[in-house]
């Protein structure tokens, strides 16, 4: 089965609604089959049960729970269950939560219903490092016994939002994160027929003691008898958070209260506003504020990153020169990144050695120098992080002074504060990095254009080992002179781009894209470009596009054309319902190398890196901004020479464009000038 038709297959598994498959064993109906909201029945009416707290993170809104009165965050099961006493034999259970960072060995609990007089936990869900447990008592022998269903790899620790779908029938347990792919566990103790909860309570956060308490927020806790939720869950395109049922103290507020509703629950109680630059945002700072007078915006510290609440919109006016960036020699490729609590830093990718590559960092509103790094033609760099591990990988197109065709992995080094050497591999002409995880997987993707005179030759993904601590083979695809990896998602899909370049006679050759199915990458469409440079995936709205950089139209076979370099590029848009990418628009573009998205306010901006027109390197890079129904519309000409790279980042100065010259030891960083 091809993997188009094995996609479709599984979305229309995925989409379809209905409940579970059930046996012969049947279930009378001890409540409603409707969500039961778990949390409402905690929150009494106009005000909030003692030892809950309400806080506001990323525009949405959770409990947290106080460790110092557990027995205040119960009610009795009798109050869902109100026709027996009996748990449902199958069900759904939804959670939206947000963890913070979990100790190593040490569980938190999410939910328990426990009996009045026993310490064991009849049904429960908690969580632990990497992993979340579902617990449940059976009684079908003497004295009974608790049965643990362990899913492993549930990376939920990273201080975002998360919804979590777990469906119960028998032996089959399926645990749905985010609308991924489920993770399916059968068991030899199946889930009691007829579990009594006579005189049991359910505990919000805990298991009726201080020790294991949920220490993130909780926004949804669900419970759904006799149906499989999934299909109504997953459905919107924010999967993240979304909502079944909440209490109502946690949904939007109404937009002109009746009365004085804003202060009626105490709101981010210790929260205060910082003024003046940009302030850190840890831990230490999270829930806490930060006013911007000079872009007149309001940010939230989550505890790594500051969110945008509230800011006046910006619109493009002009660009002007702001910075010019000498560097060792011709610029291949550069990356921009940012370390947290160090700075904001530029690699490039140098074509000469000595004196090899360097990396720059922003001080006093400028790029300055920071770090020589020897490097053998190198094409790009790709920074990337694996918890709190922080890398950078060059790729390198020729050969070492000992003959070694080698790229380099280098770890920073928070003692010395540099970069330095990690790990070494083997690669042939190097173009190009890709990092990407995929369930909770670390991965690392090297693009190889040839070997010797062959430009048909493999291009290797490898995995992380968290034993070894390296990167190790696990998959190879046959590429033809590719220049760019370019990975990205779709829902709960992960799909890999390359670009292939050159087969040995052509660039009339078709570029692929893969999808990860049953772990590994499986081919999903095959696109003809036109010795292809470069992929870019952005979004505006709900639509996904897929611009590809064409730079020459060449076939040893056929008569050369009047120029080579004056060739469209297109952009793609996933259609949903043909389950593939169809062209939406062609750009002339000159001998193209890169494409970079960026938003400023409210549109959306696409800008080309135009390199040569067939007769000079001196060629006008074109910004394009989105114009809906019209497309991407010129609207910017910047004088350009050679240009190979584009990059976009802001600091709290302003938004900014770098672009790097294959042509000439001198880079350049434009200003956006906005109004």
């Amino acid at each position: 089965m091809s993997a188009p038709l094995l996609l479709w297959v599984i979305l229309l598994q995925w989409a379809a609604g209905g409940g579970f498959v059930r046996g012969s064993r049947t279930w009378q109906h001890c409540t409603d089959l409707r969500p039961l909201d778990i949390l409402s029945e905690v929150v009494p009416a106009g005000g909030l049960a003692h030892g809950m707290r309400v806080f506001q993170v990323q525009g949405v809104r959770g409990f947290q729970l106080a460790a110092s009165r557990p027995r205040a965050l119960c009610f009795p099961a009798s109050r869902l269950f109100i026709h027996c006493d009996r748990f449902p034999e199958e069900f759904s259970i939804i959670v939206t939560l947000r963890v913070l960072s979990v100790p190593a060995k040490r569980n938190e609990y999410i939910f328990t219903l426990m009996a009045e007089e026993s310490p064991s936990v009849l049904v429960g869900l908690r969580y632990a490092p990497d992993k979340l447990h579902f617990l449940f008592w059976s009684q079908e022998r003497a004295g009974g016994w608790q049965t643990r269903v362990t899913f492993p790899n549930v990376s939920l620790s990273d201080s975002q939002w998360h919804t979590l779908v777990l469906a119960v029938s028998g032996q089959s347990f399926s645990l749905t994160v985010d609308c991924s792919v489920p993770k399916d566990v059968l068991v030899e103790t199946p889930f009691p027929a007829s579990l009594s909860v006579k005189r049991a309570n359910f505990y919000l956060g805990n298991r009726r003691r201080r020790k294991g308490v949920f220490t993130g927020l909780l926004r949804q806790l669900v419970l759904l008898p006799g149906a499989d939720a999934t299909p109504r869950i997953c459905t919107p395109m924010n999967f993240k958070v979304v909502t079944l049922s909440v209490p109502s103290v946690l949904q939007d507020l109404p937009a002109n209260p009746a009365s004085n509703e804003v202060l009626k629950y105490p709101y981010e109680t210790d929260t205060k506003v910082t003024l003046g630059s940009r302030p850190p945002c840890t831990m230490q700072e999270k829930a806490q504020f930060w006013f911007n007078a000079s872009r007149k915006g309001l940010y939230l510290c989550n505890g790594s990153t500051w969110i945008s609440m509230l800011e006046v919109k910006q619109r493009l006016d002009y660009v002007e020169e702001y910075q010019d960036l000498v560097t060792n020699s011709e610029t291949m490729g550069v990356e921009v990144f940012t370390i947290p609590k160090v700075g904001l830093f530029a690699a490039t990718a140098n074509r000469y050695t000595p004196p090899g590559s360097a990396i720059y960092k922003w001080t006093d509103g400028k790029f300055v120098p920071y770090q020589n790094i020897p490097t053998y033609q190198a094409q790009s760099w790709k920074y990337f992080t694996i918890g709190k591990k922080i890398f950078l990988a060059v790729a390198n197109f020729e050969q070492n002074d000992r003959g070694q065709e080698l790229s380099v992995i280098y770890k920073w080094s928070r003692r010395k504060e540099k970069f330095v050497p990690y790990q070494r591999i083997t690669t042939h002409s190097a173009r190009d990095w890709e990092a990407f995880v995929i369930e909770g997987e670390a991965f690392l993707a090297v693009v190889n254009h040839r070997e010797g005179n062959n430009h048909n030759i493999d291009s290797v993904i490898y995995r992380w080992n968290p034993r070894t601590g390296l990167f190790e083979t696990n998959q190879t695809i046959p590429t033809s002179g590719a220049y760019d990896w370019e990975f990205f998602t779709i829902g709960p899909y992960s799909f890999l781009a390359v670009a292939n370049t050159f087969n040995g006679t052509s660039t009339k050759i078709y570029s692929h894209i893969y999808i990860w199915l049953s772990g590994s990458f499986q081919l999903f469409q095959s696109i003809l470009t036109f010795g292809a440079a470069d992929w870019e995936v952005f979004r505006i709205g709900d639509r996904v596009f897929l611009a590809v950089a064409n730079s020459h139209s060449y076939d040893s076979g056929m008569p050369a054309p009047s120029n080579f370099y004056a060739i469209n590029s297109s952009i793609y848009e996933l259609n949903v319902t043909a389950q593939m990418f169809v062209k939406f628009q062609d750009l002339l573009t000159y001998s193209a190398l890169d494409w970079e998205f960026f938003s400023v306010g409210d549109d959306s901006f696409l800008v080309v890196a135009n390199s040569f027109d067939g007769f000079t390197f001196s060629v006008n890079s074109i910004i394009y901004r989105w114009q809906g129904y019209e497309g991407f519309v010129a609207a910017h000409h910047l004088p350009t020479v050679g240009c190979r790279d584009w990059e976009a980042f802001h600091t709290t100065e302003g938004s900014y464009l770098l672009y790097t010259s294959a042509k000439e030891p001198l880079s350049k960083v434009l200003k956006l000038k906005t109004t």
